[in-house]
């Protein structure tokens, strides 16, 4: 394959810069709701978490799925259970590895839509997991 037929590097530059304003967009709208923002972007050899946030007691694990368009399909498909049962073990790695004893964990999801015009649609789905 080309890097014409890949997008190249643009491509993965917009696909970049897409994500971040997700999760910026997530953040706020989270954050705004109550909840406190305690990382972004962990990193650990099984993965990644977008978000880790605090809900009373509850550590919560956000996913965060961002489209400019719904030709892919809606966000919400792209979590599947398998990606679902790695954000549950990685949630237990945070709070592992930040000594944090949460009486629970629970994952979210937030997709965002960003259309070409208005103001970016925000679904939050708490407690997939």
């Amino acid at each position: 394959m080309t890097e014409t037929e890949t997008g190249g590097p643009r491509r993965d530059l917009r696909r970049r810069a897409l994500g971040a304003y997700g999760e910026e967009v997530a953040a706020r709208h989270l954050t705004e709701r109550g909840l406190v923002l305690l990382d972004r972007n962990w990193r650990c050899a099984a993965g990644e978490i977008d978000l880790v946030l605090r809900e009373g007691r509850t550590l919560v694990v956000c996913e965060v799925k961002t489209r400019s368009s719904l030709v892919s399909g809606l966000p919400h498909e792209a979590v599947t259970d398998e990606k679902l049962d790695r954000l549950k073990r990685l949630g237990e790695q945070w709070a592992h590895a930040h000594a944090v004893r949460p009486a629970g964990i629970r994952i979210d999801l937030v997709a965002v839509l960003r259309p070409r015009r208005g103001p970016a649609v925000v679904d939050h789905v708490a407690g997939l997991l």
